[in-house]
Protein backbone atom coordinates (compact mmCIF):
# COMPACT_ATOMS: atom_id res chain seq x y z
CA UNK A 1 0.00 0.00 0.00
CA UNK A 2 2.79 2.70 -0.59
CA UNK A 3 1.20 3.93 -3.08
CA UNK A 4 -1.21 5.89 -1.25
CA UNK A 5 -0.55 9.72 0.32
CA UNK A 6 -2.78 10.64 3.42
CA UNK A 7 -2.76 14.38 3.59
CA UNK A 8 -5.28 16.76 5.54
CA UNK A 9 -7.95 18.53 3.29
CA UNK A 10 -7.10 21.68 1.02
CA UNK A 11 -10.34 23.86 -0.55
CA UNK A 12 -8.67 22.74 -3.78
CA UNK A 13 -10.29 19.41 -2.63
CA UNK A 14 -13.95 20.16 -2.63
CA UNK A 15 -15.17 18.65 -5.36
CA UNK A 16 -13.27 15.94 -5.77
CA UNK A 17 -14.66 14.96 -1.96
CA UNK A 18 -17.91 15.47 -2.72
CA UNK A 19 -17.58 13.14 -5.53
CA UNK A 20 -16.18 10.30 -3.69
CA UNK A 21 -18.24 10.36 -1.15
CA UNK A 22 -21.38 10.11 -3.73
CA UNK A 23 -19.96 7.84 -5.82
CA UNK A 24 -18.93 5.46 -2.70
CA UNK A 25 -22.43 5.87 -1.37
CA UNK A 26 -24.04 4.71 -4.20
CA UNK A 27 -21.99 1.69 -4.65
CA UNK A 28 -23.19 0.20 -1.72
CA UNK A 29 -26.98 1.58 -2.30
CA UNK A 30 -26.79 3.90 0.61
CA UNK A 31 -27.23 7.19 -1.22
CA UNK A 32 -30.86 9.08 -1.13
CA UNK A 33 -30.97 12.23 -2.78
CA UNK A 34 -33.59 12.85 -0.44
CA UNK A 35 -31.41 13.07 2.73
CA UNK A 36 -28.48 14.50 1.02
CA UNK A 37 -28.77 17.88 2.51
CA UNK A 38 -27.56 15.98 6.07
CA UNK A 39 -24.31 15.90 4.41
CA UNK A 40 -23.84 19.13 3.69
CA UNK A 41 -20.62 19.39 6.45
CA UNK A 42 -18.85 18.00 3.35
CA UNK A 43 -19.63 21.50 1.44
CA UNK A 44 -17.87 22.85 3.98
CA UNK A 45 -15.05 20.85 5.25
CA UNK A 46 -12.88 23.91 6.88
CA UNK A 47 -15.19 25.13 8.80
CA UNK A 48 -17.00 21.89 9.91
CA UNK A 49 -14.32 19.76 10.70
CA UNK A 50 -10.63 21.56 10.55
CA UNK A 51 -11.87 25.08 12.57
CA UNK A 52 -13.96 22.93 14.84
CA UNK A 53 -11.16 21.33 16.22
CA UNK A 54 -11.29 17.80 13.94
CA UNK A 55 -9.66 16.58 11.14
CA UNK A 56 -10.59 15.43 7.54
CA UNK A 57 -8.00 13.58 5.47
CA UNK A 58 -7.65 12.09 2.12
CA UNK A 59 -5.30 9.74 0.67
CA UNK A 60 -4.22 10.57 -2.98
CA UNK A 61 -2.79 7.51 -5.36
CA UNK A 62 1.11 8.29 -6.03
CA UNK A 63 2.22 9.23 -8.28
CA UNK A 64 -1.27 10.79 -9.99
CA UNK A 65 -2.34 12.36 -7.43
CA UNK A 66 -5.86 11.34 -7.51
CA UNK A 67 -7.79 11.02 -4.22
CA UNK A 68 -9.43 7.89 -3.36
CA UNK A 69 -9.66 7.89 0.13
CA UNK A 70 -11.02 10.48 3.01
CA UNK A 71 -12.45 10.51 6.52
CA UNK A 72 -12.98 13.31 8.99
CA UNK A 73 -12.83 13.51 12.62
CA UNK A 74 -15.33 16.08 14.46
CA UNK A 75 -15.91 17.06 17.96
CA UNK A 76 -19.09 15.56 18.96
CA UNK A 77 -20.64 18.58 20.24
CA UNK A 78 -19.77 20.37 16.90
CA UNK A 79 -21.66 17.14 14.90
CA UNK A 80 -25.77 18.15 13.94
CA UNK A 81 -28.31 15.26 14.17
CA UNK A 82 -26.11 13.05 15.46
CA UNK A 83 -27.36 9.63 18.31
CA UNK A 84 -24.14 9.72 19.86
CA UNK A 85 -23.65 10.54 23.49
CA UNK A 86 -22.09 13.81 23.58
CA UNK A 87 -18.80 15.22 25.95
CA UNK A 88 -15.41 17.32 25.37
CA UNK A 89 -13.97 13.88 25.24
CA UNK A 90 -15.39 12.43 22.25
CA UNK A 91 -14.76 12.47 18.82
CA UNK A 92 -17.07 11.30 15.58
CA UNK A 93 -15.47 9.21 12.70
CA UNK A 94 -17.49 10.49 9.76
CA UNK A 95 -17.11 10.22 6.31
CA UNK A 96 -15.11 7.61 5.46
CA UNK A 97 -14.85 6.59 1.83
CA UNK A 98 -12.90 4.92 -1.01
CA UNK A 99 -13.24 4.42 -4.62
CA UNK A 100 -14.94 1.87 -5.28
CA UNK A 101 -12.90 0.71 -7.67
CA UNK A 102 -10.04 0.89 -5.13
CA UNK A 103 -11.77 -0.92 -2.32
CA UNK A 104 -9.84 -4.04 -0.22
CA UNK A 105 -6.33 -2.29 -0.93
CA UNK A 106 -5.82 -1.10 2.79
CA UNK A 107 -7.04 2.80 2.05
CA UNK A 108 -9.89 2.42 4.47
CA UNK A 109 -6.96 1.00 7.27
CA UNK A 110 -4.83 3.99 6.62
CA UNK A 111 -7.13 6.60 6.94
CA UNK A 112 -8.68 5.41 9.82
CA UNK A 113 -4.91 4.49 11.81
CA UNK A 114 -4.26 8.44 10.81
CA UNK A 115 -7.11 9.54 11.94
CA UNK A 116 -6.93 7.46 15.73
CA UNK A 117 -2.99 8.30 15.92
CA UNK A 118 -4.62 12.41 15.97
CA UNK A 119 -7.22 11.59 17.95
CA UNK A 120 -5.52 12.43 21.11
CA UNK A 121 -3.59 15.51 20.10
CA UNK A 122 -7.03 16.74 18.94
CA UNK A 123 -8.14 15.72 22.81
CA UNK A 124 -10.54 12.76 22.43
CA UNK A 125 -10.34 10.00 24.47
CA UNK A 126 -12.81 8.01 22.71
CA UNK A 127 -14.25 8.09 19.14
CA UNK A 128 -17.64 7.29 18.08
CA UNK A 129 -19.20 6.55 14.24
CA UNK A 130 -22.43 5.52 13.01
CA UNK A 131 -22.95 3.44 9.32
CA UNK A 132 -26.13 2.04 8.04
CA UNK A 133 -25.62 -2.29 7.76
CA UNK A 134 -25.65 -2.12 4.11
CA UNK A 135 -21.99 -1.25 4.55
CA UNK A 136 -21.08 -4.39 5.48
CA UNK A 137 -16.85 -3.62 4.40
CA UNK A 138 -17.51 -0.60 7.07
CA UNK A 139 -18.77 -2.25 9.58
CA UNK A 140 -16.09 -5.47 9.59
CA UNK A 141 -13.22 -2.90 9.23
CA UNK A 142 -14.67 -0.88 12.45
CA UNK A 143 -14.58 -3.99 14.05
CA UNK A 144 -11.56 -5.31 12.75
CA UNK A 145 -10.00 -1.08 14.89
CA UNK A 146 -12.08 -2.35 17.62
CA UNK A 147 -14.83 -0.41 17.97
CA UNK A 148 -17.76 -1.96 19.69
CA UNK A 149 -21.40 -1.71 18.40
CA UNK A 150 -23.52 0.33 21.36
CA UNK A 151 -26.75 0.28 19.79
CA UNK A 152 -29.22 0.33 16.52
CA UNK A 153 -31.64 3.01 15.94
CA UNK A 154 -33.95 3.23 12.47
CA UNK A 155 -34.14 6.72 11.73
CA UNK A 156 -36.11 8.42 8.81
CA UNK A 157 -32.91 7.84 6.36
CA UNK A 158 -32.87 3.92 7.21
CA UNK A 159 -31.20 2.09 10.13
CA UNK A 160 -28.18 2.81 11.55
CA UNK A 161 -25.65 0.91 14.03
CA UNK A 162 -23.21 2.87 15.93
CA UNK A 163 -19.85 1.92 17.66
CA UNK A 164 -17.74 3.60 19.74
CA UNK A 165 -13.79 3.01 20.56
CA UNK A 166 -12.08 3.90 24.11
CA UNK A 167 -8.47 5.12 22.77
CA UNK A 168 -5.63 3.89 25.16
CA UNK A 169 -3.81 6.56 26.65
Amino acid sequence: MTDLRVRRYEPRDADVVWDLHERALRDVGAFDEEYAHLDADLRRVPEAYLDAGGEFLVGDRVPDGSVVAMGGLQPATAVDHHEHEDGPDAGVVRRMRVDPAHQREGYASAILTELETRAPELGFERLVLDTTPQQMAAMALYESFGYEETHRETTPAGEMVFYEKLLSG
